[in-house]
């Protein structure tokens, strides 16, 4: 009988009856979700070369300030952080995932939906963008895994 079921299966599967359903994305852990709720509660905040408050950030001085809030120590600066915790492919990227790019020299906070929040650049602020907007997908370095 169960054989049977499985020949019908793999029949529909041929025929293209049955349509492969990917797997539901995973959701976020509690401790995932406070690091996402921690980053964006700083949306807006001025970007500050060096900064770690606040009062103004830069990129790996975000990614510090946030994981901090959330117990977690991280060195300042974005080659550090790579080093820690497992790497992340894009397309397996989960809420509070650190992203990297241009070589290592900017980071952010990965939230979903490719999106991530960063402190961006001299005379912006902490921001969302998208993982596929052209400079963030041309300099694509990678994802780590931290919690």
């Amino acid at each position: 009988m169960r054989s049977g079921l499985l020949a019908v299966v793999a029949l529909l599967a041929i025929t293209g009856c049955v349509s492969a359903v990917p797997p539901p994305a995973p959701r976020a852990s509690a401790a995932q979700a406070r690091v996402v709720a921690t980053a964006l509660k700083y949306v807006g905040a001025p970007y500050a070369r060096g900064g770690t408050s606040p009062s103004g950030f830069d990129c790996s001085g975000f990614v510090m300030f946030v994981y901090g809030k959330n117990g977690i120590t991280l060195p300042h600066n974005a080659e550090a952080q790579y080093r820690l915790g497992s790497p992340v492919k894009r397309g397996s990227l989960q809420p509070g995932d650190v992203v990297f790019f241009d070589r290592l020299g900017h980071s952010g906070i990965y939230i979903g939906d490719a999106r991530f929040v960063h402190a961006t650049k001299p005379g912006d602020v902490v921001k969302v963008s998208h993982l596929d907007e052209d400079w963030y997908r041309r300099r694509w370095v990678g994802g780590r895994r931290l919690l």
